[in-house]
């Protein structure tokens, strides 16, 4: 049941990451309209701005991935003996 569990997690997330990633717009109505109007004007700023709100909309996931990462490493716990008495516990 894991391994099932574990290829249907491979399988969602390489559907993401092989999605069309070209296609996605990462802006908001305003900024849209001034990129457009730029646009047709000439100018290139659109491909640099699309490109800093992504970054902008990653950077706190990755620092919050980093912060977990260590965090786990930091204080996860290896070879550690537990001497748990074999009682019936009573939570009531």
């Amino acid at each position: 049941m894991k391994g099932i569990r574990i290829f249907l997690v491979l399988i969602v997330f390489s559907l993401i990451l092989l999605g069309d990633a070209a296609s996605v717009k990462a802006q908001c109505a305003t900024c849209a309209s001034a990129v457009e109007s730029n646009n047709k004007s000439g100018s290139t700023v659109t491909n640099g701005l699309n490109d800093g709100i992504l970054y902008l909309l990653v950077a706190p996931y990755l620092i919050a991935g980093i912060a977990g990462y260590v965090w786990y490493k930091k204080y996860r716990r290896k070879n550690i003996e537990m001497n748990i008495r074999y009682e019936k516990l009573n939570l009531n």
